[in-house]
């Protein structure tokens, strides 16, 4: 029971628009240096890379670091997902009057921690999901915001939400990544749509 619970904390920062949107081919070009551009800002190759590093540096330190290396090969596809559809639900909320305090961030993690087993465990748990120890308060932070909107709107209104909100940010991605859909934003999760785009498009017509 606490497992799960703890799974279905952690597997919600990667199920932002309550299902994610997709990463497919082609899409507009960013400037030089970008992994993706907002109508606010950009996420920057270099913050991308951070984040991955970050990660990666973790799972070499843990005793699963082979079995969590070889279980995240689209690291870093799945982590730009992540940080955009982070943008996406900060935005929603503002937009809908919900502000995340950084006690409530301390209160609902030190609640995970309990229910995980300790910090150690709820580390290794968001790190299976590809989130690095410094990036737990940040996911902790979306996901507080995420059931915010959830009760204050409900899902039919919440998804419709995220996908406007994806939509007024203009997102563009680096061709590398694939480009943003704004109307497959509720589809499938991130990693798994991204993965059977991925195994799709290698399959003969």
């Amino acid at each position: 029971m606490i497992r799960r619970r703890t799974a279905l904390s952690v597997s919600a920062a990667s199920a932002l628009l309550v299902c994610a949107p997709l990463l497919t081919a082609c899409g507009g070009t960013p400037r030089a240096g970008s992994a993706a551009v907002l109508d606010d800002g950009r996420i920057t190759e270099s913050q991308l890379q951070a984040q991955v590093k970050d990660v990666r540096d973790a799972q070499r330190g843990s005793p699963k670091a082979d079995q969590l290396v070889a279980a995240s090969g689209q690291l870093t596809q799945n982590t730009l997902i992540r940080m955009i559809q982070f943008k996406v639900i900060e935005r929603a909320g503002q937009d809908n009057g919900i502000g995340i305090s950084r006690r409530a961030v301390q209160r609902a993690r030190a609640a995970a921690e309990q229910q995980s087993g300790g910090a150690a465990a709820l580390r290794a748990a968001y790190l299976e999901q590809g989130i690095a120890p410094d990036q737990i308060d940040g996911a902790v932070r979306m996901e507080l915001t995420r059931t915010a909107l959830l009760r204050k709107l409900g899902v039919a209104k919440v998804n419709a939400v995220f996908t406007r909100t994806s939509k007024d940010l203009a997102i563009k991605v680096n061709p590398r990544y694939g480009s943003w859909d704004d109307t497959k934003g509720t589809a499938v999760l991130a990693k798994e749509a991204w993965l059977r785009t991925s195994t799709a498009s290698q399959q003969p017509a």
